[in-house]
Protein backbone atom coordinates (compact mmCIF):
# COMPACT_ATOMS: atom_id res chain seq x y z
CA UNK A 1 0.00 0.00 0.00
CA UNK A 2 1.08 3.14 -0.56
CA UNK A 3 -0.30 6.09 0.82
CA UNK A 4 0.05 10.05 1.04
CA UNK A 5 -1.95 13.23 2.47
CA UNK A 6 -1.54 16.98 1.61
CA UNK A 7 -3.16 20.13 3.45
CA UNK A 8 -3.94 23.52 2.92
CA UNK A 9 -5.21 26.26 5.39
CA UNK A 10 -7.78 28.51 3.71
CA UNK A 11 -10.02 31.86 4.88
CA UNK A 12 -12.84 30.39 2.78
CA UNK A 13 -15.64 28.79 4.71
CA UNK A 14 -16.39 25.10 3.90
CA UNK A 15 -19.74 26.22 1.70
CA UNK A 16 -17.54 27.94 -0.32
CA UNK A 17 -15.17 24.87 -0.98
CA UNK A 18 -17.59 22.81 -1.37
CA UNK A 19 -19.46 24.73 -4.29
CA UNK A 20 -15.84 24.27 -6.08
CA UNK A 21 -15.80 20.78 -5.15
CA UNK A 22 -19.34 19.61 -6.13
CA UNK A 23 -18.87 21.66 -9.60
CA UNK A 24 -17.06 18.83 -11.35
CA UNK A 25 -16.94 20.75 -15.14
CA UNK A 26 -15.40 23.71 -13.05
CA UNK A 27 -12.24 21.58 -11.73
CA UNK A 28 -10.55 22.85 -14.85
CA UNK A 29 -10.31 26.15 -13.23
CA UNK A 30 -8.21 25.01 -10.25
CA UNK A 31 -6.67 21.95 -10.98
CA UNK A 32 -4.29 22.47 -14.37
CA UNK A 33 -3.81 18.04 -14.05
CA UNK A 34 -7.24 17.93 -16.01
CA UNK A 35 -7.50 18.71 -19.53
CA UNK A 36 -11.35 17.40 -20.14
CA UNK A 37 -13.67 16.35 -17.38
CA UNK A 38 -17.41 14.58 -17.49
CA UNK A 39 -19.25 13.81 -14.53
CA UNK A 40 -22.39 11.34 -15.52
CA UNK A 41 -24.91 12.44 -13.34
CA UNK A 42 -25.11 14.11 -9.86
CA UNK A 43 -22.56 14.64 -8.04
CA UNK A 44 -23.66 11.89 -5.36
CA UNK A 45 -22.18 9.12 -4.01
CA UNK A 46 -22.10 6.38 -6.80
CA UNK A 47 -22.12 8.71 -9.43
CA UNK A 48 -18.64 8.23 -12.07
CA UNK A 49 -16.32 10.68 -13.87
CA UNK A 50 -14.05 10.80 -16.64
CA UNK A 51 -11.34 12.83 -16.56
CA UNK A 52 -8.42 13.43 -18.59
CA UNK A 53 -4.98 14.54 -17.80
CA UNK A 54 -3.05 16.70 -20.39
CA UNK A 55 -1.57 14.26 -23.43
CA UNK A 56 -2.47 11.27 -21.12
CA UNK A 57 -5.42 8.76 -21.77
CA UNK A 58 -9.06 9.49 -20.27
CA UNK A 59 -10.04 7.25 -17.14
CA UNK A 60 -13.07 6.63 -15.04
CA UNK A 61 -13.65 6.87 -11.09
CA UNK A 62 -16.83 6.70 -9.12
CA UNK A 63 -17.82 8.45 -6.29
CA UNK A 64 -17.79 6.60 -3.56
CA UNK A 65 -18.61 9.00 -0.22
CA UNK A 66 -20.16 12.75 -0.95
CA UNK A 67 -21.08 14.78 2.28
CA UNK A 68 -22.15 18.36 1.41
CA UNK A 69 -19.96 20.31 3.05
CA UNK A 70 -17.71 17.71 4.24
CA UNK A 71 -15.88 16.15 1.15
CA UNK A 72 -16.30 13.22 -0.92
CA UNK A 73 -13.83 10.35 -1.70
CA UNK A 74 -13.37 8.83 -5.27
CA UNK A 75 -12.19 5.37 -6.39
CA UNK A 76 -10.43 5.36 -9.62
CA UNK A 77 -8.95 1.43 -10.47
CA UNK A 78 -6.26 0.55 -13.40
CA UNK A 79 -5.82 -2.70 -14.56
CA UNK A 80 -5.14 -4.23 -10.65
CA UNK A 81 -4.24 -1.07 -9.18
CA UNK A 82 -7.46 0.93 -6.96
CA UNK A 83 -6.33 4.62 -5.80
CA UNK A 84 -8.93 6.25 -3.26
CA UNK A 85 -8.82 9.78 -3.08
CA UNK A 86 -10.66 11.25 0.36
CA UNK A 87 -11.13 15.17 -0.31
CA UNK A 88 -11.70 16.42 3.37
CA UNK A 89 -13.21 19.88 4.67
CA UNK A 90 -12.47 20.62 8.12
CA UNK A 91 -14.19 23.67 9.83
CA UNK A 92 -10.71 25.05 12.18
CA UNK A 93 -12.63 28.01 13.78
CA UNK A 94 -11.45 31.52 13.66
CA UNK A 95 -12.47 32.30 9.86
CA UNK A 96 -9.93 29.34 9.06
CA UNK A 97 -10.96 26.05 7.11
CA UNK A 98 -8.53 23.00 6.26
CA UNK A 99 -8.90 21.12 3.17
CA UNK A 100 -6.80 17.99 3.11
CA UNK A 101 -6.60 15.09 0.41
CA UNK A 102 -5.57 12.10 1.80
CA UNK A 103 -4.89 9.16 -0.80
CA UNK A 104 -4.43 5.08 -0.33
CA UNK A 105 -3.35 3.45 -3.41
CA UNK A 106 -3.04 -0.53 -3.28
CA UNK A 107 -2.13 -3.49 -6.10
CA UNK A 108 1.17 -3.84 -7.95
CA UNK A 109 1.60 -0.75 -9.17
CA UNK A 110 0.93 1.33 -5.93
CA UNK A 111 4.57 2.80 -5.61
CA UNK A 112 4.48 3.78 -8.96
CA UNK A 113 0.90 5.39 -9.15
CA UNK A 114 1.15 7.62 -6.25
CA UNK A 115 3.94 10.04 -6.92
CA UNK A 116 2.09 10.19 -10.42
CA UNK A 117 -1.02 10.83 -8.25
CA UNK A 118 -0.19 13.23 -5.52
CA UNK A 119 3.06 14.86 -7.49
CA UNK A 120 0.56 18.28 -7.84
CA UNK A 121 -1.57 18.15 -4.75
CA UNK A 122 0.60 21.30 -3.48
CA UNK A 123 -0.16 23.31 -6.62
CA UNK A 124 -4.00 21.56 -7.26
CA UNK A 125 -4.81 23.01 -3.25
CA UNK A 126 -3.21 26.30 -3.69
CA UNK A 127 -4.82 27.38 -6.94
CA UNK A 128 -8.39 26.16 -5.12
CA UNK A 129 -7.65 27.72 -1.99
CA UNK A 130 -6.99 31.04 -4.41
CA UNK A 131 -9.91 30.64 -6.03
CA UNK A 132 -12.32 29.55 -3.11
CA UNK A 133 -10.95 33.00 -1.12
CA UNK A 134 -11.75 35.49 -4.43
CA UNK A 135 -15.05 34.27 -3.99
CA UNK A 136 -15.55 34.93 -0.47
Amino acid sequence: MWSHAESIVTTATPAQIWALFSDVPGWKNWNAGIAHIEIHGPFVAGTTFTMQPPGEDAFTSTLLTVTSNEGFTDETVIDDTRVVVNHQIKLLGEGKTQVTYSTEITGPNAAEFGPMVTGDFPQVLAALKRLAELRS
